[in-house]
């Protein structure tokens, strides 16, 4: 089942840089989505947003979860390559089906 089927609402934000970043609008938003923040990034973690979140956010009640490329990349098509790194949209609802 997709989000909506489960009656799960998310907020998205395109952020596609570290800076600037808006803590307080990232905030905002994680405390209107129960406190939870799932970052979804198309490259490996290491230096990535997910650990710029995951730093702002350490001392709070907010729970941050990433998912991230973990291996070399190979050749395919789009959907193929985000399935692979285990980053598509099937992916991101069973992550968020575990957050939840």
């Amino acid at each position: 089942l997709g989000l909506s089927e489960r009656s799960l609402y998310i907020s998205i934000i395109d952020l596609y840089s570290i800076k600037p970043f808006d803590y307080e609008a990232v905030a905002r938003l994680a405390r209107n989505s129960g406190n939870k923040i799932l970052v979804v990034e198309d490259h490996y973690a290491q230096g990535g947003i997910g650990e710029m979140i995951r730093s702002a956010f350490c001392n709070t009640e907010i729970q941050v979860e990433s998912l991230a490329v973990s291996e070399l990349p190979r050749s395919g098509k789009p959907e193929e390559l985000l399935a692979l790194a285990g980053i598509d949209a099937m992916a991101i609802v069973k992550k968020i089906g575990q957050m939840i």
